[in-house]
């Protein structure tokens, strides 16, 4: 029987585990026709696609034509993104319960943030407790939901990942080279953002920290490697408090190759906002990482920052915590470089590859 897998986006950061999972089931792939500025792949690398109208309503949304992929004969298992706000994926879970109960759903979600509303902790409850198993993004997600009543055998950990072959062969070829000494002039640490330059990512916070630090007498580089609705205000901010020499205003960049050469020769990675895959991003090439200690507000990838090892975590919103969780980790950290780097690739080896997600699949996949 043929594994019918319905997700929103085909998402270019999802490439790898999408090309994994085609090559190991005997797959069909529906995506959603939703326009949400993602950079996509190219999905004729799959075998078998097709594309699903959606369409708003209000704040949930309605997928054209995926009820009716439940009652095709072919399709004994789904792997489905879990979307709340899919009013389409509770028809098709509550219709799978009453009339196609012998097939099996596995919804692949973030499950539970902990900052939901009363009504969206018994919606989300109720919608995940229709499914058969639930493949979750991070551990912490998983522990808000034991402690709701979910059933521990019915979730399973699998982390997230970016295209861990391609970033692994570039890995192996790093040597730490002097391109910051050539731009900036110093030998000073260098603090690096890489991801859009929008107002969520709140990274005034660190050009303010920069600032801080320089007060203190403590200089930093600081290089932004990405683009944005928010530079033309983050340059502006540097330029007030006269720090645009520290700052390296890199620009977007999609080689991938220079991208490692620059996290990997920065000290940390510091993201004031929610960090999501920029933490694997990172730490996949040696570069421990700082991000806000409200996980309700985080993404699941801050889990691979593990403290005063892997990075660290200030109090949310908090410019003064952060200045000082920077200035603590220049001085433990920076002459053990090496050791934290190797702390950085164990994490991301362990757990956050299309490998390890492959395996948490075929356990739950028959």
């Amino acid at each position: 029987m043929k594994l019918c897998c319905i997700f929103n986006t085909p998402s270019l950061y999802r490439e790898s585990i999408y090309l994994h999972i085609d090559e190991d089931f005997d797959c069909d792939w529906y995506f959603e026709d939703t326009d949400n500025k993602l950079v996509v792949f190219d999905t004729s690398k799959l075998k078998r696609v097709k594309t699903l109208h959606s369409w708003m309503l209000g704040p949930f949304y309605w997928v054209n034509a995926m009820l009716s992929l439940l009652f095709k004969k072919e399709y004994a298992q789904y792997l489905m993104i879990g979307h709340s706000r899919n009013l389409s994926i509770f028809c098709f879970l509550i219709f799978k319960r009453l009339i196609c109960s012998k097939k099996r759903i596995y919804l692949w979600t973030h499950g539970f943030y902990g900052k939901e509303s009363r009504f969206e902790i018994i919606w989300k409850k109720v919608m995940l407790n229709l499914a058969d198993e639930l493949l979750i993004y991070g551990d912490y997600a998983c522990n808000l939901m034991f402690s709701m009543g979910f059933k521990p055998e019915k979730i399973h950990a699998i982390h997230n990942s970016l295209n861990y072959d391609v970033q692994l062969n570039l890995r192996n070829q790093m040597k730490l080279s002097n391109i910051y000494v050539n731009h900036f002039g110093n030998n000073y640490p260098v603090v690096i953002f890489i991801g859009r330059l929008n107002p969520v990512k709140k990274l005034s916070l660190l050009i303010t920290a920069i600032y801080n630090l320089k007060e203190k007498g403590k200089i930093c580089n600081l290089i932004l490697i990405g683009d944005g609705p928010d530079k033309e205000n983050l340059q502006a901010l540097a330029e007030k408090y006269e720090i645009l020499s520290q700052i390296w205003f890199y620009g977007a960049c999609y080689d991938e190759q220079k991208n490692a050469e620059l996290i990997y020769n920065a000290d940390i990675c510091v993201a004031p906002g929610n960090i999501g895959l920029t933490a694997i991003h990172v730490l996949m090439f040696g570069c421990p990482a700082i991000t806000h200690n409200d996980f309700a507000y985080q993404m699941p990838e801050f889990e691979v920052i593990k403290p005063k090892m892997t990075g660290n975590f200030f109090m949310r919103d908090d410019i003064a915590s952060l200045v000082d969780v920077l200035s603590d980790w220049f001085v433990v950290n920076r002459n053990r470089r090496e050791e934290v780097r190797k702390a950085c690739y164990s994490v991301i080896d362990a757990q956050w590859t299309p490998q390890y997600q492959m395996k948490v699949l075929h356990t739950v996949i028959q």
